[in-house]
């Protein structure tokens, strides 16, 4: 830092009138440092020959930073709000979506730090000051000496002698404003009940026909598959049923050991399932509805299913509802019944499946 110091520094160090019109901001701002105890070690200008050419310079860059957060902030809500972003297999602009909004939003915010930074470190007068701490309560011209300092602080930023900052800033952080709204309210561009989305899954029938419960190979599933106290993973015994084209359908088949059924059934009559189960057969979504985590740790002893990602623990036979953990939504249940000798699907879930924002208290 260079030794030099700006005239602000210089003058006596007896008490001024703050009510003179005749003194300068500057010199109620020092008179606010005296009574406040504050010397003022060093303060200088960066540029104390305003609008040479080094300063237009930095003053533009420093504009230009702001326009480009501006512009990637826009991108961002564009891109937010237009980007085709569902799933569909192979390659597609949908595969781009988090990419880009996580680029246009980065760039955001690194260029806003940037800006900052420069305008800071290239342009605002360098100062060290010293203060000692006191709690005694301020005087009428105490608080008229701090709103000269907020407003001679203000100066000090060279909005006024610097336009384009000022516009440049206004330009780029609007577009930020955006951005932290456009979460919030991107809910209600779209229904998010169209075509029922959130309630549709692989195990919808199809033209009047119940879906089967397949293994991966897409196998149909019969009763004799799952021994007493045990538990496979089915899929809908459709075209890709077992692939993330269907990632919502995954579903833990149990076979509940028999006093364990009846707290289940009972459990089940209780909440408007009556024919949910089969015999001693219950499924629910593998889906956790914390954070959509594959919920398939399956404990028999204590009848607790277990999502290794938070810790969520269900009780399979009081309809999955959550006992530890972060979630706060049980798990949905899956109305089976047998056709041929095969475990098919009486309809699809009755209620959504995984993370579900609507209903997170």
């Amino acid at each position: 830092m260079s030794t030099r110091t700006d005239e602000h520094t210089s003058g006596t160090t007896d008490a001024i009138d703050v009510n003179d019109p005749q003194v300068t901001r500057f010199d109620i701002v020092r008179e606010g440092a005296r009574r406040d105890d504050i010397e003022i070690v060093h303060y200088e200008a960066q540029f104390p020959v305003p609008g040479t050419k080094a300063e237009r310079r930095i003053t533009r860059t420093i504009a230009l930073m702001f326009l480009l957060v501006g512009l990637f902030a826009t991108a961002f809500v564009v891109a937010y709000i237009w980007w085709p972003w569902q799933y569909k297999p192979g390659t597609g602009a949908g595969k781009l979506y988090t990419p880009v909004l996580g680029l246009t939003l980065g760039l955001a915010l690194l260029l806003v730090g940037f800006g900052i930074l420069a305008w800071g470190k290239k342009l605002l007068p360098k100062e060290v000051s010293i203060q000692d701490r006191h709690i005694e309560p301020a005087s009428d011209e105490e608080r008229k000496i701090t709103g000269n300092t907020l407003v001679y602080m203000a100066d000090e930023l060279g909005v006024r002698r610097r336009p384009l900052l000022g516009i440049s800033l206004l330009a780029g952080l609007a577009p930020v404003g955006a951005v932290a709204a456009a979460p919030l309210i991107g809910g209600l561009i779209e229904q998010p009940h169209k075509n029922n989305q959130y309630f549709t899954t692989g195990w919808k029938p199809i033209d009047g026909k119940l879906i089967h419960l397949t293994h991966h190979d897409g196998t149909p599933v019969r009763p004799e598959d799952v021994s007493p106290g045990g538990q496979i993973t089915v899929f809908p015994g459709i075209e890709g049923g077992a692939t993330n084209k269907h990632a919502d359908s995954p579903v833990l088949l149990i076979h509940l050991r028999e006093n364990d059924a009846a707290q289940a059934k009972a459990a089940n009559d209780q909440d408007g399932k009556q024919n949910f189960m089969w015999g001693n057969y219950i499924a629910y979504s593998k889906i956790c509805t914390h954070a959509g985590c594959p919920a398939s740790l399956y404990e028999q002893q204590t009848n607790r299913l277990l999502c290794p990602c938070h810790q969520s623990q269900f009780l399979i036979t009081d309809n999955a509802r959550p006992i530890f953990g972060p979630a706060s939504r049980r798990l949905p249940q899956l109305p089976l019944a047998v056709e041929e000798g095969f475990f098919v699907a009486q309809s699809d879930f009755t209620e959504t499946v995984g993370p579900d924002f609507w209903e997170r208290p």
